[in-house]
């Protein structure tokens, strides 16, 4: 017998390998930051405090005026408050002697100095809850005498 026709020679492929496509990772959403949130200042009574000791007493005059950076609605409370609670207000009314300047930070600034004037000796502070602060120039004019003791 006649050796038969030849087996087809196969010519073997390295295996096909399909890439997976790349893994799909969700990068975290962009935040914007939120703005800080202020809070007004609470208006509390003063604490009744025993007065400081002699030697930490002003030897310079001092005076109590409302704080111009504080929102107009802030400032009106804590005039509310001094003026409920022991200010002379009756000069800052329409026709008092401090009357003029008609604006809310001069009838503030009279109410908290009047309030603190007569509070001080006391323990009483000018902060009306943070409003105010204390000043070393005379804040009195058109014929308006701010207090000091």
């Amino acid at each position: 017998m006649s050796p038969g026709p030849n087996p087809p020679d196969y010519i073997i492929n390295p295996p096909i390998t399909i890439p997976n496509p790349p893994e799909y990772i969700p990068s975290p959403p962009k935040r914007t930051p939120n703005p800080p949130i202020y809070k007004p200042p609470v208006v509390y009574p003063a604490p009744i405090l025993p007065p400081p000791p002699s030697h930490e007493v002003h030897q310079f005059a001092v005076w109590c005026v409302a704080k111009p950076s504080v929102p107009d609605p802030i400032i009106q409370e804590a005039m509310d408050y001094a003026c409920g609670s022991g200010a002379d207000c009756n000069s800052i009314q329409p026709n008092g002697q401090c009357f003029q300047p008609n604006t809310l930070l001069s009838h503030a600034s009279y109410a908290f100095n009047s309030y603190w004037q007569s509070r001080k000796v006391t323990g009483g502070t000018c902060d009306f809850g943070g409003t105010a602060m204390l000043v070393a120039i005379d804040p009195s004019s058109y014929g308006c005498q701010y207090i000091y003791t």
